[in-house]
């Protein structure tokens, strides 16, 4: 897009390009916004940091169109390993290849190769303007919305809203006199990443518990691998970064001629949740708004979550919809958001034990407590908390994603019908909304499917892999409302009670002004 400065008010500012700035302004662009990116760096960072990904963060990167290029840079992890000095398995996750959300629940990944393709996205939308180089200074809100003060430039930058992504050291939160909530969880780690040259039987994911040397192995796609060491004081780092030293480290598990060592990084994670992540019209998403120890590998997950959600929204608001809408992102992503990070605590304090007779200890527990279950743990996230659904047991609850048939096309649902505000009829004895609800529903821009017992009908879809059939089986729901963020807006046991069900729909973000037209674009 051309440059656009002066009086041009933007409908959304976004502070910060890395991933979750990147997917706020590819979706909020995508679906029609004028967006302006602001980003302190020249170019794009080039190293990677995040190294894991779910099923759920895949099925949006599918949303954009950039799943399949992605793929082939991508190792799916079926198991992460939490293991004692002596190489005892302590813990251990399982990991499906196919997860709830159609995708593989673990993906490894080299993130310079994911901002390359999520960059492409939003490169490739004319209403988005990328601003490098571009260190904010200021935010002040106006009648208008929020006027941006960029280093060097004698005006401002003028949008209705900004979604500020500027990572854990946050210019914009500082701004706003934002406090946080610190769990009192923190140590320094020292961050050795390698490109692998040749073969190396290394491990995927495993967590070292010894209380003499905490140690974290993790894959980085098919050719990079990380491993972390945790340190005494942050004041040894300068020592142990020197190459030779982060090598004599590795021997047990790669050496010079396997690999070649492109980074060196001290990393202190965090545990901390900002208190307000919204004011007025200045909202803080990914890091900015919270930060969470780094074993679940939920940190960037969970700023994607936030970008899907404000994306929701903010296209609503901007559409015309109530502005107190946005005040349910904080209230629906927080409860998520702390626990993950208990859990990443309670985790972390397994591997970060130094004490040799508190650890022998938890070894026994774990042990014992690993052979009495029988098998692998699965990784369980909550849903979401109070906001913009109904108060059926399903509600801010992920709805899974399966393949089905329609009209001769075969694939994963989100694939084949398209995204967006899905409403999904179990039409398999023959029950399917009346013509009244079905025109309520696309008058709200709800695309409306029944689901079928029959393959290759001209009406209705298939449910190929059985996903659906047996999810409306467990649930005793006739039908389900899902949003485009792919959680659960509400459902309803009986067909006639559909219209109470989109009604909660349009009392969040039909306009509320004069009435519109499906998609039209309504400014104040």
């Amino acid at each position: 897009m051309s440059e656009q400065r002066g009086t041009h008010v933007y409908d959304v500012a976004v502070i910060g390009y890395g991933p979750v700035g990147m997917v706020t302004a590819a979706l909020l662009g995508q679906a029609g916004h004028d967006v302006v990116v602001l980003e302190r760096y020249p170019t794009l960072y080039n190293l990677p940091r995040a190294a894991i990904f779910d099923d759920e963060t895949m099925r949006t990167f599918d949303r954009l169109g950039i799943s399949g290029g992605l793929l082939p840079t991508l190792h799916v992890q079926r198991n992460y390993e939490w293991r004692n000095g002596a190489g005892e398995l302590l813990i251990e996750h399982d990991f499906a290849a196919v997860g709830g959300q159609g995708w593989a629940e673990w993906y490894m990944m080299y993130q310079p190769y994911l901002e390359d393709a999520l960059d492409g996205v939003v490169r490739g939308l004319e209403n988005v303007e990328i601003r490098m180089d571009a260190q904010v200074t200021g935010v002040r809100s106006t009648y208008h919305g929020v006027d941006v003060q960029v280093e060097g430039d004698d005006a401002a930058v003028s949008a209705r809203y900004v979604v500020a992504c500027d990572g854990g050291n946050s210019f914009t939160r500082g701004a706003l006199g934002i406090g946080q909530d610190d769990y009192g969880f923190s140590e320094p780690w020292m961050v050795c990443d390698f490109h692998l040259t040749g073969a190396a039987d290394i491990p995927k994911a495993r967590q070292v518990c010894d209380p003499g040397q905490p140690i974290s192995i993790i894959s980085l796609g098919p050719r990079h691998h990380r491993f972390s060491f945790m340190l005494d004081s942050a004041d040894s780092f300068p020592i142990e970064r020197e190459p030779d030293r982060v090598w004599a480290r590795v021997a047990a598990y790669v050496d010079r001629d396997q690999a070649e060592l492109i980074r060196v990084a001290t990393y202190t994670f965090r545990s901390l949740v900002a208190d307000r992540w919204r004011s007025g019209r200045i909202l803080l998403a990914g890091d900015a708004a919270h930060q969470m120890p780094p074993f679940l590998g939920q940190g960037m997950c969970s700023g994607i979550r936030d970008a899907q959600n404000l994306a929701l929204k903010l296209d609503a608001v901007l559409r015309g919809a109530a502005d107190a809408l946005l005040d349910t992102y904080q209230s629906e992503r927080e409860p998520h958001v702390r626990a993950i990070i208990a859990k990443g605590i309670e985790l972390g304090r397994v591997q970060t034990m130094r004490d040799p007779e508190a650890a022998a200890e938890r070894d026994a527990r774990l042990i014992a407590q690993r052979e009495a279950n029988g098998r692998p743990d699965k990784m369980r996230f909550p849903g979401l908390g109070p906001g913009l659904r109904d108060e059926s047991p399903q509600a801010g609850h992920l709805m899974p994603q399966g393949r089905v048939e329609s009209h001769g096309s075969e694939g994963l649902f989100d694939q084949v019908l398209g995204r967006g505000f899905v409403l999904l009829v179990d039409g398999r004895d023959g029950a399917w909304l009346d013509a009244p609800t079905t025109e309520q529903a696309t008058h709200l821009g709800v695309a409306v499917h029944h689901l079928t017992n029959r393959r290759l009908t001209t009406e209705g879809i298939t449910d190929v892999g059985g996903v659906y059939g047996r999810w409306f089986d467990e649930t005793g729901r006739a039908a389900v409302l899902w949003r485009p963020d792919f959680y659960i807006l509400g459902t309803s046991g009986v067909l006639s009670d559909v219209p109470s069900l989109l009604d909660t729909i349009a009392i969040a973000v039909e306009p509320v002004q004069a009435p519109a037209i499906v998609g039209e674009r309504i400014r104040p």
